[in-house]
């Protein structure tokens, strides 16, 4: 399904666009300039777009493989094997760099011992503030996949979705009673904890579970795609009247903000499955795209930790290129830009090549017993559900 590598590219620059140009704000911009800046302040979007698919990768993959015997070592093996390497190299990186000099951000124990057990988004329950922003999300992955395999287990395909459906629906109801009880945006979204923050996951599950309906096809899956697509647009054209889904204080921004979006994403998500599965694939299996999201994984864990290495040493070296003297500036953003996320994009790319690889090559040994029992992907083609 090479779309898909499509949409974990536009994700991760979206990411990684936020990162390098919002961050620095508009201040002394006028222009195209000025608008390019504005538009990557909706970057943070990119992660929601990444629960979206993950949900749908997930769910497809636990629903064709929920009657064998080995489903749940099939399923964590590869999952560790997928993330645990690079994800636990990183943090020995972020205790390193800090205290080496190379970064300027600190780094405590405290922090990289619960973020060592995936508990990164909460680290505020325990005292502990928020020290590297990248990970607050993969926790919250982590804690999907390590309770959505019993649910998709024990349930039957319609009382999972009806589960979804109701962590769809429940999380903006939690986030709206966070803010009845007085929480900012900024402290229920950065970052939020995992029931504020799982809606995503529960719209690509659903996706997943109407795309194993027996009698879904090309057409079907367009007009539910266009539909969570004109829901989202519909909310979003109902609240921007009153400012609510712009304000960073009041109920609708923080609420439904996440939900529109979301919707906004599953539909975008089934669409792009329809196009990519027929004549036109050409549109959504663009080269560079997937480039880009063969390494989304190393890139989303490094990039922040190089942004601050450039930051750190432009700041000694090379004052044009430090934060202040770059502020305001667009031609020095752009080449702060172009350093920091080329050196970003070679790293991911080597760990992808090299670490990661040789992991991901001990899926098929450490599983082989295994792989005849776990049936590929479903995807839609010429009006009927085929395999991949």
């Amino acid at each position: 399904m090479p779309e898909l590598d499509t949409v974990r590219g536009i994700a991760i620059l979206l990411v990684l666009f936020f990162h390098g140009f919002a961050d620095f704000g508009t201040v002394g911009l006028s222009g195209l300039p000025r608008l390019f800046v504005l538009a990557t302040t909706a970057g943070w979007t990119g992660v929601n777009l990444f629960f979206v698919l993950s949900g749908f990768l997930i769910t497809g993959i636990l629903l064709d493989s929920k009657e064998k015997p080995d489903y749940y070592r099939s399923f964590y093996v590869r999952r560790a094997l997928r993330i645990l390497p690079a994800y636990y190299l990183l943090l020995i990186v972020l205790w390193l760099l800090p205290r080496t000099g190379v970064v300027d951000r600190p780094i405590s124990w405290e922090y990289i011992g619960l973020s060592f057990i995936y508990l990164s988004n909460v680290t505020n329950l325990f005292g502990v503030p928020m020290q590297y922003g990248p990970l607050w999300s993969l926790a919250v992955e982590e804690h999907f996949y390590l309770l959505w395999p019993a649910a998709v287990r024990f349930s039957s395909r319609r009382s999972l979705a009806y589960f979804a459906t109701a962590v769809f629906f429940g999380c903006a109801a939690l986030r709206a009673i966070a803010f009845g009880l007085k929480y900012s945006v900024v402290q229920v979204q950065s970052p939020p904890y995992t029931w504020l923050a799982a809606d995503g996951l529960a719209a690509g599950a659903l996706m997943a579970l109407y795309c194993r309906r027996p009698r879904v096809d090309r057409k079907s899956l367009t007009k539910i795609s266009l539909l969570c697509i004109a829901s989202a647009l519909l909310i979003l054209a109902a609240g921007l009247p009153f400012g609510i889904l712009l304000s960073r204080t009041l109920l609708g921004g923080g609420s439904l903000r996440l939900t529109l979006v979301n919707l906004f994403f599953a539909g975008t998500l089934g669409v792009i499955l329809v196009i990519g599965t027929g004549r036109w694939r050409w549109l959504v299996q663009r080269p560079v795209l997937r480039f880009f999201g063969d390494i989304s994984y190393g890139l989303y864990l490094i990039h922040m930790v190089v942004f601050d290495a450039f930051g750190h040493f432009a700041s000694r070296y090379f004052p044009i290129l430090a934060w202040s003297a770059v502020q305001g500036h667009f031609a020095l953003m752009l080449v702060r830009f172009a350093v920091a996320a080329g050196l970003a994009v070679a790293i991911a790319f080597l760990s992808r090549h090299t670490v990661e690889a040789r992991f991901l090559a001990l899926k098929d040994r450490w599983t082989a017993q295994t792989l005849g029992s776990i049936t590929e992907p479903r995807v839609i083609h010429g009006g009927r559900l085929v395999r991949d």
